[in-house]
């Protein structure tokens, strides 16, 4: 059994309050969604404004493999929207709840079943391939839904699709429901909502019970509390169920990364499959685990996912991953030694701080009676920035005992002072910066903030970390850090020009 997956980001996941994408934002997630398997992508919904219908030409005329959608109401000019846009399909929806029909169309019954009749038709008619989509299906009266359905195949409709609107439904109830409508003979999609936090079981029951397709949004946004995501979807079909789809499992974390930064829609660390400490462990007797084998507390490994696997040092941690830890910064320490490192590192996380390498090293180094002999060490940083100002750094290092005093320009106070540090450095040992990337550990204007660089120098790169308040001093602290680290394990061995 294979499972087609229709992909709503750029219809229902737009909708999340606050997310408004542009049309070349739109195309770049849609090239996307394609690249990594995605069978169908609803590109929109045509009839919402000329913008929109730009976006969704875009995508069609891109010459994607997946089937581009349109969303569409009953009406003649909707449809009339979607043909402008040359999809491929429509996803027709028509209500069918009481309440959606009494209070929101204020039209009977009889009404809507017409209406959606003639608009398959008019679709079909006009080439397209149509999905006759039944909104507020799970609180609808099932006969009715059933003759919406049933006259909408003798129309001509290929697919159908039941919404649960507001994510009502629970897992045992979506089995039944949708158990009952894939004896309609046709292909049956699933769209749920996570109200209750139930979409994506949801949505697993409705495939166990013959549903061949599923909707779903990456991340699962969408509106209020968003829809299924397709991560947890793909994985748990793959991983729990043995059902394929035809997605690229290793790219969900990249796709992930990257419809949270165009859609400014950052994810709660700990979301499933693609949260930042989906695979991170700090618990002594979790990472002891995970250590010696990594299924111990790991389901899938972050590799299946394109994600990394992530060890935090703080008051949870065990002895035996701050051996590893040590082991990694090549620092041999007996039990006594290990044990007070130990110690120090449990009061600082009692502290509320996370302990980054950098702060590992000066502690063992402490400890161990190493002198801290450090090459870098920064002497002053200011940076001016603001409206109409060019963001500019002034940097003084003192590099093995001579003061360097350099400023640059940046896009921003953080690009500056590290290009003004860079200067600094030049004068010594050509250091490149790999990769810089930072997060919010704590909520609100004071949160404290997680730097983290991948620095280069000649054919060795190394990491290091910086938390601090401030971000510009988080990024200077990290950058320092690790230029020391580098040049340290090099100075014995090369004569570093002064």
């Amino acid at each position: 059994m294979k499972v087609k997956i229709l992909d709503t980001t750029l219809r229902d996941g737009e909708q999340t309050p606050g997310v408004s994408l542009t049309p070349e934002e739109k195309l770049r997630i849609a090239i996307k969604l394609d690249s990594i398997g995605v069978d169908i992508i609803e590109a929109g919904s045509a009839i919402t404004s000329a913008g929109e219908r730009d976006a969704i030409k875009k995508i069609a005329s891109e010459g994607l493999s997946a089937e581009i959608c349109s969303f569409a109401r009953a009406l003649k000019q909707d449809i009339d929207s979607a043909i402008e846009c040359d999809v491929d399909s429509i996803h027709l929806v028509i209500p069918t709840s009481d309440i959606h029909i009494q209070y929101k169309m204020r039209k009977t019954k009889n009404e809507i079943l017409e209406q959606a009749i003639e608009s398959v038709e008019y679709a079909l008619e006009h080439g397209l391939v149509v999905e006759l989509s039944a909104e507020d299906a799970t609180r609808s009266d099932f006969n009715f839904l059933k003759k919406i359905f049933t006259e909408g195949i003798n129309a001509g409709a290929q697919r159908i699709c039941a919404c649960d609107t507001v994510g009502v439904l629970t897992p045992e109830r979506a089995y039944d429901f949708y158990k009952k409508l894939s004896k309609l003979d046709v292909p049956l999609a699933a769209h749920c909502h996570n109200d209750f936090g139930l979409a994506t079981a949801n949505s697993l029951s409705a495939i166990r019970a013959g549903a061949n397709e599923v909707h779903v949004t990456v991340n699962g946004i969408g509106e209020r509390a968003g829809n299924a995501a397709l991560e947890e979807v793909v994985v748990a079909l793959h991983s729990l169920y043995n059902i394929k789809t035809n997605i690229k499992i290793n790219e969900l974390y990249e796709t992930s990364k990257m419809v949270a930064r165009l859609t400014g829609m950052y994810l709660q660390p700990n979301k499933a499959i693609v949260g930042e400490n989906a695979f991170a462990h700090e618990s002594g007797i979790h990472a002891n685990g995970v250590i010696k084998k990594a299924e111990t507390y790991e389901p899938i490994t972050p590799e299946m996912v394109g994600h990394k696997r992530r060890f935090v040092l703080g008051k949870h941690i065990g002895r035996s991953l701050l051996k590893k830890h040590l082991e990694r910064l090549k620092v041999k320490v007996n039990d006594k030694q290990l044990n007070e490192i130990f110690q120090r590192i449990k009061e600082l996380g009692d502290k509320g701080k996370c302990v980054t390498d950098a702060d590992l090293q000066a502690i063992t180094e402490d400890v161990l009676g190493i002198p801290s002999k450090k090459i870098v060490e920064v002497q002053e940083v200011t940076v001016v920035s603001g409206n109409k100002v060019t963001p500019t750094a002034s940097v003084k290092l003192k590099i093995n005992g001579k003061e360097i005093l350099e400023s640059s320009t940046g896009v921003g106070p953080v690009d500056a002072a590290i290009k003004a540090m860079k200067k600094c450095l030049d004068y010594f040992a050509d250091i490149s910066l790999e990769e810089y990337h930072v997060d919010a550990i704590t909520g609100g204007t004071d949160a404290l903030i997680d730097v983290m660089v991948k620095l280069k120098y000649k054919d060795k790169i190394i990491s290091a970390r910086s938390t601090q308040p401030d971000i510009v001093m988080a990024s200077v602290d990290a950058f320092v850090s690790g230029a020391n680290r580098l040049l340290l394990e090099v100075y014995e061995n090369e004569n570093i020009r002064a």
